[in-house]
């Protein structure tokens, strides 16, 4: 019984991995599988011979006072086809460890990225299921955008969350509703943001209705809310097109938390901004009786986005209260 080393020393230095290593967990392996055979030898080894690849199981012997005198090789009859069978198998199963080891390491670099894919159909019609080439990314129901449908074979950009060595392997778990989204996609359109002339500096989000972006600049003349917009609309529109569809609010970020506030609550116009309590972040916010609905928002949802872009609670008042 035995392996054959060269196929070994090759196929380990071409997954980067150490022979000895491959050869001692097959060792380990063929014990483990000799311990489990009837009446097996609870001092027995095993030893692969690192230049012709045999496989041999060493049972010592002892003297009268327990002392070890000898050691012989062990027959096993039927073994040998136990031997080789595991040997073949611990051998797979390391190399599919390197290689979900290699998949993990590649994709740990990408957490906190977009990255693209194709849709592919799977057992559990709640999980999208994507192709990223090596392996396959999932979007678990909670990482979904209510209203979006994707079909098998449609491209796709996601975010990627987390990436983590599961029991069956390398898990990706992948959002389409996650706030950072957005920004990796305005980032792949917006040669500023990568050249870091213009910087995103706050996102707030519900996924698949709006989602309002502060942005400042970090050049004198080049206009932060123009850049993401683009010539013509292009830029900001790529990025809807790519959400469905999806609202895009461009603000203006400032230091003050007053202008700040005021740029929030755009496209509504405020006629002021009053700072209530600063250890709590309040704020009291007066616009025109005509702009109160649209500064609230449909269901609240302009103030809301407002308030978690710039962290700060905000109480809408019309400028003429009964």
């Amino acid at each position: 019984m035995g392996v054959d080393i060269e196929a070994l020393k090759q196929l380990t230095d071409a997954k980067g991995m150490p022979l000895e290593q491959l050869i001692q967990a097959i060792e380990a392996g063929v014990l483990t599988a000799y311990s489990e055979t009837l009446e097996p030898n609870r001092y027995a080894r095993v030893q692969l011979d690192r230049e012709t690849g045999d496989i041999a199981i060493f049972v010592p012997e002892f003297n009268e006072l327990g002392e070890r005198v000898a050691e012989n090789v062990l027959e096993v009859e039927g073994f040998d086809r136990t031997a080789t069978s595991t040997a073949r198998q611990v051998i797979k199963l390391q190399m599919r460890a390197t290689n979900d080891a290699e998949i993990v390491g590649e994709f740990t670099a990408s957490v906190g990225d977009v990255i693209s894919g194709i849709v592919q159909q799977g057992r559990d019609p709640k999980m999208i299921n994507v192709n990223l080439g090596r392996t396959e990314g999932r979007i678990p129901p909670q990482e979904q955008v209510p209203g979006e449908v994707f079909n098998h074979g449609d491209r796709i950009k996601c975010f990627v969350v987390e990436v983590k060595q599961g029991l069956k392997g390398p898990e990706i778990m992948l959002s389409r509703s996650h706030p950072a989204l957005v920004k990796q996609l305005f980032a792949l359109e917006v040669p500023e943001i990568q050249d870091r002339i213009v910087e995103i500096m706050a996102v707030a989000r519900e996924a698949g209705h709006r989602t309002k972006i502060a942005v400042r600049s970090h050049r004198a003349g080049v206009s932060s809310k123009g850049s993401l917009i683009g010539p013509m609309g292009s830029r900001a529109q790529a990025v809807m097109n790519e959400l469905h569809g999806e609202k895009i609010d461009i603000v203006d970020w400032d230091e003050d938390p007053v202008k700040f506030v005021a740029h929030a609550l755009a496209p509504a116009k405020v006629t002021s901004v009053t700072i209530v309590d600063e250890s709590i972040r309040s704020a009291k916010v007066i616009v025109p009786d005509y702009q109160l609905s649209l500064a609230i928002g449909k269901d609240g949802q302009n103030a809301r986005l407002a308030a978690r872009l710039t962290g700060w609670r905000i109480d809408i008042h019309p400028d003429t209260p009964a």
